[in-house]
Parts: C-alpha cells; sequence; structure tokens
C-alpha cells in the first residue's frame, strides 16, 4: 500500500499551527510528517499530541525545519512573511508542496518566494477557504460588469491580535476588482483615510479594516452607486475552514509542476 502524502506543519505551537494539525491528524489522506516550532520553543523535543494537552501521536516537535522538511511530501505555513520566504527555500530543497498562509509581505519576501518556485511548487493564498474564494470569482465579474461611477469599498474585519492590515484576503479581493475592471490595484486603491481627506476618487478601490475582540474574519465588498447598492460578503466563525483549506491545497499540489498557484487554481475557479 502506498503511504499517504507527509505534512509538515511550521508554527505548530500557534493558533493557526493547531489547528492545522488537528487537520492532518483527522485526514484519510494525508499523514503528519513533522511538526516545526522556533528556535528554543518549549515544545520542541516533546510529542505533539502531548504538547497539545493530548494523547501521544509519535510525532517529536522540532526546531529543525530543514530535518522535518527532508521527509515530507507537503509543508502546511501560516507563520509569518520573514519565516515563510525562509521555510519557502528549505521546502524547495526538499521538493516539498509548500502552501503559504501568511499575509503581510512586502516586495522583497516576494521575490524570495518566486525565486523558490522556480524549483517547488508553491501555493500562496491570503485566505484558504472555500467560501472566500467564490467571493473572489464573484468579486471579479461584478466589477467588470459594472463601469467606474460605481464605488469599490472593501470593508474586513479580525481579531484583535492581528498585526497586518488590510488583511490578505481584503487584498485579493482588491485584486479580483482591479482584474474585473482592467486597472492596476496599486494605481486605484485608496486606504488609511482620516481627517479631511477631500472626496472620493472616481474608480478608487478603498480599502477598511476594523480589528476587535476574536472576530475570526469578515469580508464585504460594497459596490456603491447612485441611489443603489450591491454588497457581496463572506463570515468565517470556524478557523478550521482554513486548515482543511490549506491541507487540501498541498495534496492538490502533489502531481502539479514547480510554479506560483493559488487557492483558485486548486479549487478550479
Amino acid at each position: 500500500m502506498t503511504e499517504l502524502p507527509g505534512m509538515v506543519v511550521t508554527g505548530a505551537a500557534g493558533r493557526m499551527g493547531q489547528l492545522l494539525v488537528q487537520a492532518v491528524l483527522a485526514s484519510d489522506k494525508a499523514r503528519l510528517a513533522g511538526c516545526v516550532v522556533r528556535s528554543g520553543h518549549a515544545w520542541a523535543g516533546q510529542d505533539v499530541g502531548v504538547a497539545m494537552g493530548g494523547a501521544p501521536v509519535g510525532v517529536t516537535v522540532t526546531d529543525d525545519p530543514l530535518e522535518a522538511f527532508a521527509k515530507a511530501q507537503g509543508v502546511l505555513d501560516f507563520t509569518t512573511p520573514d519565516a515563510s520566504v525562509d521555510f519557502a527555500g528549505l521546502a524547495a530543497q526538499a521538493r516539498a508542496v509548500h502552501v503559504c498562509g501568511s499575509t503581510g509581505f512586502e516586495a522583497h519576501h516576494l521575490t524570495r518566494i518566486e525565486a523558490a518556485a522556480r524549483h517547488a511548487v508553491i501555493i500562496r493564498s491570503g485566505n484558504t477557504s472555500l467560501g472566500l474564494n467564490l467571493l473572489l470569482g464573484l468579486t471579479r465579474k461584478v466589477a467588470a460588469a459594472l463601469d467606474a461611477d460605481w464605488d469599490i469599498e472593501i470593508v474586513e474585519a479580525h481579531h484583535r491580535m492581528k498585526v497586518d492590515a488590510p488583511s490578505g484576503a481584503a487584498l485579493m479581493l482588491g485584486e479580483a476588482a482591479a482584474e474585473g475592471r482592467g486597472v492596476d490595484l496599486d494605481a486605484a486603491r485608496d486606504s488609511g483615510r482620516d481627517g479631511i481627506t477631500g472626496a472620493r476618487t472616481r474608480g478608487a478601490i478603498g480599502f477598511s479594516s476594523i480589528r476587535g475582540g476574536t472576530i475570526v474574519g469578515e469580508h464585504d465588498v460594497i459596490f456603491a452607486g447612485e441611489g443603489e447598492r450591491i454588497t457581496l460578503g463572506h463570515i468565517a466563525s470556524d478557523r478550521g475552514i482554513f486548515a482543511r483549506g490549506g491541507l487540501k491545497a498541498a495534496l492538490w499540489g502533489q502531481d502539479k509542476k514547480p510554479g506560483i498557484y493559488s487557492m483558485m487554481d486548486v479549487l478550479g475557479l
């Protein structure tokens, strides 16, 4: 019998990392091959099941990602941009599919990820939920159908601990709107309004961010015209959807050629 693809979870001690561990353990299509934490973390050397407060599962947590990646076919990485670019290079060396759900990337991060993708499959997405990716497709279609007299505003809400804004998913929605409208998002983007800002620029794609409490993730795309308004939205109430989506992506990427892919590719959208 062929062995199931082995998955390594980075940032395993974090909230999202633990959900990824649980998703892999619950799957009948993948096996947990390793768990990585930052150097010196208290979980290093422990069985991950015990570290999470449960029964042993036979996988020891390590702070050496290279060792873990060497025996894996997939890497599930929802950490930080700086960590993710390092993981991308190591995953490429191991020829493992790298699912990168981190957000807040800057140009220099993306350059390194693109370099790693020449040697391995990287699936990068600011949001791995099915519903949000369906919203991306709808946003692109509606933006294409409406002209610049319709103002576009993307409103997102997340928990108080989120460190980047707008969210990665909000930026993806902005890109979808810009693609539908045939413009460059960098040129059309309008965010961070404060004080006397003047009237809204025609054709601008606006962003508004809310941070508070334990909100998992909410995204609305508002198309506001003269006397009417269309709102498309998605609400995430369970972070497990991102873990399950990430695992689905890692399995999908097993037979793909090196390159950068998105959840839209994974879902055939």
